[in-house]
């Protein structure tokens, strides 16, 4: 600990066990922190992500437990079966305001993490009438307001109202923390967010990375010939990710007769509906969440790893899965806009290529330029490590954790001091 102690409650409706997105990070901040020093409580959903269902199956409104030196309260909340704009807000709203009326033990530091935007904001609106008025930070994954726009989910009056009650929200904050500097380009000319208020810490990778013995056996196992190039995107099967152009692909090189493998692992809003449009397919398989473990394996035994993103979507988010990608050894294919975070990434790294959104075509032919080209694959794997070794780091993002809430706490003291 590199300060005084702090009381820190930290508001996010993601958090373990859910394997992938937001909830990696936020517990692992958790964690951190209070291995740090600092005393901890995480105010969260029970585990619902990426299937969007109940994971515990059951009809607990909530629970209370202690886990690596940190308390975790959960509220049962509304989970909607779609990812429409309707049953986010539901979700969001039913979280949120048991977030505003369930008690706090009094905090030093209030962080809100968003996405859920509107639950978050109920936070902020509760943080600023308690009596103690701890600091309040912002912890911003995803851009809610770039989001809608880029997802297609509003459009016209309704995005504007979103990037209205967005740029409210964020200029309530004491200050707020993005993951990657793009997002702060965004808030400071879109949103009217003071520059000075913003700090940029990356995510990191917390995935180890592959063992060689596991990986054989896992490609052993799922039935993956050592002669076929396979391509594995592992993560989220929502809209964003605009995974038809996946099933596309492997439909042309099944009628080319290729030697390769396109495996989506995982699950998601969209996976029913593309397994119906993949359903005999041989070059597609689809493959259920690995456990926490076994995910190395998965994506030491690709050849290729795959990032897609559905036309349109360049500046919403960092995709979660590119922190493990570049820790594997493995060359990455990005299928996305070339104005996006995701290329800006795949550029900085030089840890793979980007090819066009929706382009199955060349999917396919840069798949298998990647997966049978050892030496560049090689160079690849190794420029993503380094580059995780470098930026990436878990140590130093706690680091400027631990600093920026410092920060918070003493200018929140000093304020209240005059």
């Amino acid at each position: 600990m590199t300060g005084p102690k702090v009381r820190i409650a930290i508001l996010g409706i993601n958090f373990a066990p859910e394997p992938t997105g937001i909830a990696p990070y936020t517990t692992l901040l958790a964690s951190g922190l209070a291995a740090r020093g600092h005393e901890v409580e995480v105010l969260t959903g029970f585990p619902h992500y990426p299937q969007w269902k109940r994971l515990d199956g059951g009809f607990r409104f909530r629970s209370d437990e202690i886990e690596d030196r940190v308390r975790v309260r959960r509220f049962g909340h509304h989970v909607p079966r779609g990812a429409t704009a309707v049953g986010r807000a539901l979700m969001e709203m039913s979280f949120g305001l048991q977030l505003l009326l369930a008690r706090w033990n009094g905090p030093d530091v209030v962080l809100c993490v968003s996405p859920p935007l509107l639950a978050a904001g109920l936070s902020v609106v509760r943080a600023r009438l308690s009596w103690r008025r701890p600091a309040i930070g912002v912890i911003v994954h995803d851009l809610y307001s770039r989001g809608v726009v880029e997802a297609a989910a509003l459009s016209g009056l309704s995005a504007c109202v979103a990037q209205a009650v967005e740029s409210a929200f964020l200029r309530s904050a004491d200050g707020i923390v993005v993951i990657h500097d793009g997002f702060a380009q965004i808030l400071e000319e879109h949103l009217g967010v003071d520059r000075r208020r913003i700090r940029t810490i990356r995510n990191w990778n917390h995935v180890a990375p592959p063992d060689p013995a596991a990986s054989s056996a896992f490609r052993a196992a799922h039935g993956w010939d050592s002669d076929e190039v396979v391509i594995l995107h592992a993560g989220n099967m929502g809209t964003k990710q605009g995974l038809e152009n996946v099933v596309a692909a492997a439909r042309l090189a099944s009628r080319e007769g290729r030697r390769v493998r396109f495996v989506l692992l995982g699950d998601g809003n969209q996976r029913v509906r593309l397994e119906a449009a993949g359903a005999g397919i041989p070059t597609l398989q689809f493959l259920a969440p690995v456990t926490e473990e076994d995910f190395p394996s998965a994506l030491g035994a690709a050849d290729v790893l795959l990032v897609n993103e559905r036309p349109g979507v360049a500046q919403m988010a960092v995709p979660s899965k590119l922190t493990s990608y570049f820790n594997s050894g493995k060359p990455v294919l990005a299928a996305t806009d070339a104005d996006g975070f995701t290329a800006t990434e795949i550029a900085a790294s030089g840890a793979g290529i980007r090819i066009p959104a929706d382009r199955p075509d060349l999917l396919l032919r840069e798949a298998v330029r990647l997966g049978t080209d050892g030496a560049l694959a090689a160079h690849m794997g190794e420029q993503g490590r380094r580059y995780c070794a470098t930026t990436l780091s878990t140590y130093e993002a706690l680091e400027r954790y631990e600093k920026w809430i410092g920060d918070l706490v003493r200018e929140s003291r000093r304020q209240r001091s005059r």
